[in-house]
């Protein structure tokens, strides 16, 4: 009787375990914010929260002007509370996002994390589960939406608030400097690049979507960035689709491919608080993959 009770016992542990384990997909802003810290139901920067963007979709608000190191605490807050224990997480980035993203896994995505609830307070920091820790994030991929991983030619001639400390991250040879882009824990990094810029935009090399050019958006690495086009264009180098070196030779960083080049140039940067723009493009194959 006594091995029946304990086998009982053994069995519902395992069946509370199973019950527990979800995953998550997480949504992290880029430049200005928009939506409260700490509230992961707040969608403000994205567009209404009743649409549909991935399986227990989760806001990452941070406040889109400090710079990168000082607010990387956020995003770790989030990957503790949804991507530890028995949970996983789908990550989606906007622009700066992408700049955040990749550095919060460069610098902190080898340590030891404690496993978490995923329990938020109203400051978004969630309760310790067993008390064990892990190391790093169980997170399955990474979609950035004009990714800003390799920084705007914007920031460098201060279109943007010069005073800002997240504009100076955006340079782009800060942000190529600021990590080692290659270091992604193994983790894929699909980018979704968009090419409707404007006239204002053409102190961005090659193709852009306003805000960010193919350089950046397409992963491309080097210490600088440079000139990318859609084929279609005669006067600069093509940004090739998957990781495939692009025309003249230049490589992605690694674990970074190129899913979506805007070759019908559609889609700009903005998502307009209506998951506008390329972020639309990204919300629509995550609805569909992140399950």
């Amino acid at each position: 009787m006594r091995r029946i009770r304990i086998l009982c016992a053994l069995c519902l542990l395992l069946v509370t375990g199973w019950a527990s384990a979800a995953n998550y997909t997480l949504w992290i802003n880029g430049r200005t914010g928009g939506g409260a810290i700490g509230n992961y139901n707040d969608f403000t920067y994205w567009g209404p929260s009743s649409t549909a963007a991935g399986v227990n979709k989760k806001a990452v608000n941070w406040d889109g002007r400090s710079s990168i190191a000082s607010q990387s605490g956020k995003v770790r807050d989030a990957l503790d509370c949804f991507c530890t224990g028995s949970n996983w997480c789908y990550v989606v980035t906007h622009s700066a996002g992408d700049l955040m993203m990749g550095y919060t896994l460069a610098n902190y995505g080898g340590s030891a994390r404690v496993k978490k609830n995923a329990s938020p307070n109203t400051s978004g920091v969630c309760g310790n589960s067993d008390g064990s820790s892990q190391t790093g994030w169980n997170i399955k991929w990474v979609r950035a939406a004009s990714g800003a991983g390799g920084g705007s030619e914007l920031s460098d001639a201060g279109s943007w608030t010069t005073s800002e400390p997240l504009v100076q991250d955006l340079k782009t040879s800060t942000a190529r400097a600021m990590y080692n882009h290659n270091t992604t824990r193994n983790l894929w990094f699909y980018m979704y690049a968009a090419a409707k810029g404007t006239a204002y935009s053409g102190i961005l090399p090659g193709q852009d979507d306003e805000a960010v050019a193919y350089h950046s958006t397409g992963g491309v690495a080097g210490s600088a960035g440079g000139s990318y086009c859609n084929p279609s264009d005669w006067f600069c180098n093509d940004l090739t689709l998957g990781t495939a070196a692009n025309e003249g030779g230049s490589v992605k960083w690694g674990y970074h491919s190129v899913v979506f080049r805007d070759d019908s140039e559609a889609y700009n940067h903005y998502a307009n608080g209506n998951w506008g723009g390329i972020v639309g493009v990204v919300r629509s194959a995550v609805v569909g993959s992140a399950l």
